[in-house]
């Protein structure tokens, strides 16, 4: 007899009856709340799956791959925003290794002349979306003592969440708004037409589901603790 793991109070029980080795059935739902529990639950599924040799094998290992793939984006763009945020903390710009490898992150300096840029001059003379030139002067660069600070600190969080998978898609869901403002201008830029939605696609992806399950605290969190079984930390979206 198997009791639900998730929720102790939960008026049913489980019979899991082998043969050969085998599971083949799930019985002995309690009678009061049988007829509301004609399906398998996730517990139940995944119950099944891992003590059976059937069809459902193959399925479990292919989520158990697709949660690793998922966990490899969230924590590739994790690094990305926190190797930004940390550029501009400690006034990093180049990266290289010996002359084969020589790159750039982007710093305090760097960050304003490309939203000057993309606001003021970077353009092949078309128009831009209402009210966006506006956000990045009057808002953003007239007031860049304060934002650099805010921008950084929003970098520097978000990659944080997403290396650690915590709150991993809320942070992806900050991140994604932050490359979704900068998408904005490039709407008009004559620039090339996928320089951005391989940026804010992915993070739209961590946002709708639940990555930090694997490899990260959400999923250690969520164990036994309801309020982590919530968004932002869990529940992929249906």
């Amino acid at each position: 007899m198997i009791r639900h793991p998730m929720d102790p109070t939960r008026p049913t029980v489980y019979r899991v009856e082998h043969h050969k080795g085998n599971t083949i059935a799930v019985l002995g739902l309690l009678p009061d709340v049988a007829p509301h529990h004609r399906s398998l639950d996730p517990f139940l599924s995944a119950l099944v799956r891992a003590r059976s040799g059937g069809p459902a094998g193959p399925v479990r290992r292919g989520a158990r791959t697709l949660g690793r793939g998922l966990a490899v984006i969230r924590i590739c763009f994790g690094v990305i925003f926190l190797a930004n945020g940390l550029a501009k903390v400690f006034g990093w710009s180049r990266v290289a290794l010996g002359d084969y490898y020589i790159a750039n992150l982007i710093n305090w300096p760097e960050s304003r002349r490309i939203l000057d840029s993309l606001a003021n001059t970077d353009r092949p003379g078309t128009a831009q979306l209402p009210g966006i030139r506006w956000v990045a002067n009057e808002l953003v660069l007239d007031n860049w003592g304060v934002m650099q600070w805010v921008t950084t600190a929003m970098e520097v969080g978000v990659g944080l969440l997403l290396v650690v998978g915590l709150a991993s898609r809320g942070a992806a869901l900050v991140g994604l708004g932050f490359q979704l403002f900068l998408a904005a201008f490039y709407l008009t830029t004559n620039k090339w037409m996928f320089e951005q939605p391989h940026e804010y696609v992915p993070l739209t992806v961590l946002a709708m589901v639940a990555s930090g399950a694997v490899w990260g605290l959400d999923g250690r969190l969520r164990r036994g603790r309801t309020a982590f079984r919530r968004w932002p930390f869990s529940q992929v979206c249906a």
